[in-house]
Parts: structure tokens; C-alpha cells; sequence
């Protein structure tokens, strides 16, 4: 007799969420049906035509045939360790202690998870990357947000971040340079943040995927651990972005700040990488390749993916309905939809349905009540931005033709 009674999941899974994958499903539908789609949801710029650096690839091909296909240390090879704390210093981090993991999404976790118990809370942007939200769920911690301000370029509103703090309140996350706005800090936002993680005794943590992706002259990112050295922060990078290889799931995690404070909650991140054993053996071998050298394909890029970003941040503004801030980083922009005739999901569903061009809601990423936006990519070439303009602008006309 087989099972009657249908399996349970576990309750942790109840509230996992995550926008940018799961719009994935309302465009498989549309593929269904015929439609020729226009993929702007994923932050994947090896999906758009831009690839791996050959040298990396050789750098880990070369360490397979050596057969450095066992098991690593658990927080990474000491040639990799070397290059990220040579990296880490360029940027003015002093580095007490680095841990490689399977993606920066697996640093992430490992530090969140390190530090904060069931009942406590951490602090996120408002809008965020879902991972973090996915995170806080599964571990069963409290999301508490402080919102970014897009009138200010979207650059996080400290009252708001204050005002979340409570005695229950483990950590401060940054994004920068942001997803999904594209914004890039300033020092003196940066300083200040130090000095409300000082008043509450507070850890950082600091997400950097996107570092080298500045797209405009006379615009610097600043690593916020680089600015103090008596606030602990954990700041997290990879190659997945400015490496271009996301399916290596090779990134790290850095830890400064002061090191008596710091050595039990180092271990225990320790503890978590040593019960899954090891990042990708061979593919840490590119870590020192990448950070090593000077990373001159992402300089010859730069400018044409500024042009990209124009186009598109020009053309969604030359739209009835839709006023978007230029991004000074990454590779996203975060519109703002003025429509009072629909939900920032269902212009995402019904533009993905009835024009093919796949684009993320805003309230997959929070948003602030009373605010509608919706995240797209600019990585395409220009032709494709160009008729995805062409359909987003058919669509709203048909939508709301009084505009």
C-alpha cells in the first residue's frame, strides 16, 4: 500500500519568496502561447552575450588538470585568501578574516546566520535584493527596513533606518552599489551609518557584488569598512558579476573591524563552512587570477553599457506614466510607475503576457506604500532595449490611453 497522507514541508519554507525567479513562471506561460520575449529580469550579464574572461577559465582548467579536485580548506585555498586580502587592502579594508563560499549569496547567509537567532532582527533596505528576505525567513529572524529615498537618488533614508532599530536589532545591511536601484553611496552617507552602528553597537553588512561597475566620470565607490576601523562590518564580493561567471558560485566574505570583539563570532562562520565542507575546489584557483590583475575587460565595457543605461533611462522617461532615476552603478534601473490604473504585478504579468518583455515588480523588492516601480535590466544590446522601449510604450498607450 503506498502513502496516504501528503507530505508536509517544513514551515521555514512558508515564507520564501524570490521576485526575480519567480516571475520566471508567469514567462513560461507567455512562451507558451507564442510570445517572442525580451528577457530584462535577471542580473546575469553572461545570458546577454558577455562572457567569462578567458584567463579565468584557463586558471581553473589548469587547476582541475592538476587534479585539484578534492576538497578544499573549508574557508578557501591560501592563494585565493592572499588575493582577496590584497584586494581587500587596495580598497582600504583591513581584512581579520576572509571565508570563501559557494556564491557571495552562501557569505551572506553564513553571516546572517552566524550572527542573528529566531526572534532577533537585522535591518534591510527598502527596496532589497530577495535573497535577503528569503534568508531572514528560512532562519526564522525579523526583517525590519528602512527605505532608500528617490528623491535623493535613492540613497538610504537614516531617519527611517533609526527609527527600525530596536534591542533586538543584530545588524545593518548595505547595498552598494545598489540592486535594484543602480545607486551608488556617498562618503557622507556612508559616515554616517558608521556612527548609528556605533551608537548600537551594531555589525555592517556590506554587500559589494557590483564594485566595479561605475558607470559615470567623477563617481568613486567606497567601501564603508574602509572608512572606520572600530565598526565591525562583513563585506561581501565575488566573481560572479564583475568576473561575469554567476554559474561558479565563487564569492567570499571579509571581516574588519576589531579583532577582540569579533573571534568568537569569526568561528562560528567558521563552524557553518566547515559543515558543508568547501567551496568549488578548482574554480578558486581564478580568484587570484582575477584580483591579481588588472580587470580590463569590465573597463572596456563600461562605456557601452553607459550608453545602454541612457537609452533606456531616457526612453522609459520619454513615457507617459513612468519617471525613472539614472543609476550610477550596476546594471539595473528601478522605475516608477504613475499609473493609478494597475498594480505594479499586474503591469509586470500583463506586459510579460501581452508584449514579451519580462521585467521584475517592484513589490517583489519592497517599496514604499503608495509607490509602484518595477526593475529592469540594461545588459542587452542596443537594438533589444530599443524595441522593448517600443513595446513597454505600445502596452501603457493600450493600458491607459488617455495618457
Amino acid at each position: 500500500m503506498g502513502f496516504t497522507v501528503k507530505i508536509k514541508p517544513a514551515n521555514r519554507t512558508w515564507g520564501v519568496e524570490y521576485a526575480i525567479r519567480d516571475i520566471v513562471e508567469t514567462s513560461k506561460e507567455a512562451l507558451k502561447k507564442g510570445k517572442d520575449l525580451i528577457y530584462l529580469n535577471i542580473g546575469d550579464p553572461v545570458k546577454y552575450g558577455f562572457s567569462t574572461p578567458r584567463n579565468l577559465i584557463e586558471a581553473a582548467y589548469k587547476a582541475m588538470l592538476k587534479n585539484q579536485n578534492s576538497y578544499s580548506d573549508s574557508v578557501g585555498i591560501p592563494e585565493a585568501l592572499s588575493a582577496i586580502e590584497k584586494y581587500a587592502e587596495k580598497k582600504g579594508i583591513k581584512p581579520i578574516d576572509i571565508f570563501i563560499t559557494q556564491g557571495a549569496s552562501e557569505a551572506i547567509e553564513f553571516a546572517i546566520a552566524s550572527l542573528v537567532d529566531p526572534g532577533e532582527n537585522i535591518i534591510l533596505p527598502c527596496p532589497c535584493y530577495p535573497l535577503y528576505q528569503a534568508i531572514t525567513s528560512k532562519l526564522g529572524i525579523e526583517p525590519r527596513f528602512y527605505y532608500l529615498d528617490e528623491e535623493n537618488n535613492w540613497e538610504p533614508d537614516l531617519n527611517s533606518l533609526e527609527d527600525s532599530i530596536d534591542e533586538k536589532t543584530r545588524a545593518i545591511v548595505i547595498i552598494n552599489p545598489n540592486n535594484p536601484t543602480g545607486a551608488i553611496y556617498s562618503k557622507k552617507i556612508l559616515l554616517e551609518l558608521l556612527e548609528i552602528a556605533r551608537k548600537y553597537n551594531l555589525i555592517i553588512l556590506s554587500d559589494e557584488i557590483y564594485d566595479q561597475f561605475i558607470l559615470d566620470v567623477g563617481v568613486e565607490h567606497i567601501s564603508i569598512a574602509s572608512l572606520a576601523e572600530d565598526v565591525p562590518v562583513v563585506t561581501f564580493n565575488g566573481l560572479s558579476k564583475c568576473y561575469f561567471a554567476p554559474g561558479w558560485r565563487v564569492g567570499w566574505g571579509i571581516v574588519s573591524g576589531p579583532k577582540e570583539i569579533l573571534e568568537d563570532y569569526i568561528e562560528a562562520i567558521h563552524k557553518l563552512a566547515r559543515s558543508r565542507l568547501c567551496a568549488p575546489h578548482p574554480l578558486q584557483y581564478a580568484i587570484p587570477e582575477a584580483l591579481n590583475n588588472e580587470n580590463g575587460y569590465i573597463k572596456k565595457i563600461l562605456p557601452e553599457l553607459k550608453k545602454r543605461r541612457d537609452l533606456i533611462v531616457d526612453g522609459l522617461n520619454n513615457l507617459s506614466g513612468i519617471r525613472c532615476v539614472r543609476p550610477q552603478g550596476a546594471f539595473y534601473a528601478f522605475p516608477r510607475l504613475e499609473l493609478p490604473e494597475i498594480s505594479d504585478l499586474d503591469f509586470t504579468k500583463q506586459l510579460i503576457m501581452e508584449e514579451g518583455v519580462v521585467v521584475v515588480h517592484g513589490s517583489g523588492f519592497g517599496q514604499k506604500p503608495g509607490t509602484k516601480h518595477f526593475r529592469i535590466i540594461f545588459l542587452p544590446e542596443e537594438k533589444v532595449l530599443k524595441e522593448a522601449l517600443v513595446r513597454i510604450e505600445r502596452f501603457i498607450k493600450r493600458i491607459c490611453p488617455a495618457g
